[in-house]
């Protein structure tokens, strides 16, 4: 394991240096920014505030006052967005970050080594991080790929969002996650069998799967609750694990002071892991009144990928996507939209995730219109993918709102997103931490 690490972090560090000739890597000091911002979405209410100033010293927000009471000190740094809608950075509760959604061709599978999916993995943090997601949750990477990236980004050796970072998804044998319908001789693995970090049957292996990833870094559990979509063999809505080998995993999870969120299209599923204490359901295909109850009473957040079905069924079928996987799509991605407008109606807390990697990274802010096509209001879309994403990940006192003692992840666009959501498919400003990473606005009107 310590030498597998000591690969992938040369890996990362190699792939750094590239990165740094286009973005050198810099620490905010406790020098003090003062940003005009035109209109303010702080995202601690449904509302719009015009004409603040938002006072960054280091890394962190110091205050948020209205322009008209404040003057600002004479000599200072200021970043002019009077004519633009400011927000907090931008949170994806459900990513894939080693993930290509350029090729599905299943060669791929046994072609590739963790190692191509380190250097793909640092080319789209750059991506998520200048499309304005400044956090990330990571829910299936190679083990320990999103540990390292989380690590090398915060070590500031690479550009990237901050990472809440998972191990490979807990599969039972056989189910979504394990490597079906092949040989029994064919393996794709980069350890032993004995040391395998993501297949598991029965409670006491499940106790020492997530006891493992835990030892290895991870932020978050993930544990798959019924069939997939993109996987071989399984059913989508069929559940897998049992009631007691869910709470086994939750119960580890918590016990080391970890969320836990399980992958699940079917209502079985579902039930099973809110029954079971689990945070949060991914996916949430095909829900019925009793998950909507069930999801209420226990607090459950929903988070529901509705944009990625256009891409299966466009472009990842001219990418190579197979015929089986194209069908399950089928039967459950326009059931989900519909479950998500249920969601929505019946007021269950619900985070933005959207799978990316499935589709291409850097196109999150895609999912916001079907967001709001299927019943929420832009402001509730954008809380879902700012404060409820930090709640949901366990990051509320550092993002999600722009409020005094946060960090100064601040995003800015041209245009109205309370009036038209995709104006949020066009960030124009980022700032991760005081430090501004991308900035087509204020540099636009300086010409």
């Amino acid at each position: 394991m310590k030498i597998k690490t000591s690969i992938l972090s040369l890996i990362l560090l190699g792939a750094a240096s590239v990165c740094a000739l286009a973005q050198p890597a810099a620490k905010a000091g406790s020098h003090t920014t003062y940003i005009r911002a035109g209109h303010l979405f702080d995202s601690t209410s449904d509302t719009v505030r015009d004409n603040v100033v938002i006072v960054v010293t280091g890394d962190r927000i110091q205050s948020v006052v209205p322009a008209a009471s404040f003057t600002v000190p004479a000599g200072s740094t200021v970043i002019d967005l009077s004519k633009s809608t400011v927000l907090p950075g931008l949170i994806d509760c459900h990513t894939h970050m080693a993930a290509r959604a350029d090729r599905y061709d299943e060669i791929y599978r046994f072609k590739d080594t963790p190692f191509s999916a380190a250097f793909a993995a640092v080319v789209h943090a750059n991506k998520t991080l200048e499309a304005g997601f400044t956090s990330v949750r990571d829910v299936g990477s190679p083990p320990f790929m999103a540990v390292d990236l989380r690590n090398s980004i915060n070590e500031g050796l690479i550009p990237g969002p901050r990472i809440v970072a998972s191990g490979p998804g807990i599969s039972i044998t056989g189910g979504h996650g394990d490597l079906n319908n092949y040989s029994p001789q064919t393996r794709v693995t980069m350890f032993p069998e004995e040391h395998d970090y993501h297949i598991a049957d029965g409670a006491d292996q499940i106790r020492h799967v997530v006891r493992s990833q835990i030892k290895y870094g991870v932020d978050v559990i993930k544990i798959m609750a019924s069939g997939g979509v993109l996987s071989k063999g399984d059913s989508p809505g069929a559940p897998q694990y049992t009631l007691e080998e869910l709470k086994a995993a939750a119960e580890e999870a918590h016990m080391a002071g970890r969320k836990i969120a399980a992958h699940a299209h079917g209502a079985q599923g579902m039930k099973n892991a809110i029954l079971a204490g689990i945070d949060s359901i991914e996916h949430a295909s095909l829900i019925d009144d009793e998950v909507i109850r069930l999801a209420k009473e226990h607090g459950t957040y929903l988070v529901m990928d509705i944009y990625n079905d256009d891409y299966i069924l466009g472009k990842a079928i001219e990418f190579g996507l197979p015929k089986e996987n194209v069908e399950k799509e089928r039967m459950v991605g326009q059931r989900q939209r519909e479950s998500f407008e249920r969601a929505v109606k019946a007021g269950l807390k619900m985070a933005f995730g959207t799978d990316a990697g499935v589709y291409p990274h850097g196109d999150n802010a895609k999912q916001f219109f079907y967001m709001v096509k299927f019943g929420m209001t832009p402001a509730q879309a954008i809380r879902a993918a700012t404060s409820s994403a930090a709640d949901l990940i366990g990051r509320s006192k550092d993002v999600g709102t722009i409020e005094p003692g946060k960090f100064a992840d601040i995003i800015a666009v041209s245009g109205d997103p309370m009036q038209d959501v995709r104006a949020l498919e066009n960030v124009g400003f980022v700032m991760k931490g005081g430090l501004v990473v991308k900035d087509n606005i204020t540099a636009k009107s300086a010409r």
